[in-house]
C-alpha cells in the first residue's frame, strides 16, 4: 500500500480538467492509464525522469474506479485531496448549495478518533 501513490493521484487529477472530466467519465480506464504513464513520474515533472516500482494494490485500484472516498480514507488518503477532486466531479450534480459537500460529510461522519493514518 502506498498513501503517496494515492495521494499523487488524487492531487494530480484534480490540477488538471481534462484529467478530472476523464476520472468522472471513464474511471477504470483513467486510473489504468494513469499508473502505467504517470504514477512512476517525478511529482509536477513530466521530463522523463522516472522510477519503476511503484504499483497500486488492487483495494487502491477498487477504490480509485469505484470512486469510494471512505475506503481512500481507510487506506491512508488525505480526506482534503479526495474532497477536493470529488468536489470538482459531483458538485455540478447536486442543487442546493453545498450539497455535495455535507453528503461528503455525512459519509464520513462514521469514522472516529483515532482517525486512520494519512501521512505519508
Amino acid at each position: 500500500m502506498s498513501k503517496y501513490l494515492l495521494d499523487k493521484f488524487l492531487y494530480t487529477v484534480d490540477r488538471d480538467p481534462e484529467l478530472v472530466e476523464r476520472y468522472r467519465e471513464s474511471p477504470r480506464e483513467l486510473v489504468t492509464w494513469w499508473e502505467a504513464e504517470r504514477a512512476n513520474t517525478v511529482l509536477n515533472c513530466l521530463t522523463g525522469e522516472a522510477s519503476t516500482w511503484q504499483r497500486f494494490t488492487d483495494e487502491e485500484r477498487t477504490a480509485l474506479i469505484e470512486h469510494d472516498h471512505c475506503k481512500l480514507f481507510e487506506l491512508g488518503a488525505h480526506p482534503f485531496l479526495t474532497l477536493t477532486l470529488f468536489i470538482a466531479m459531483f458538485e455540478r450534480d447536486n442543487t442546493e448549495p453545498l450539497e455535495y459537500q455535507k453528503a461528503y460529510g455525512a459519509r464520513m461522519a462514521r469514522f472516529s478518533l483515532p482517525y486512520p493514518d494519512i501521512a505519508t
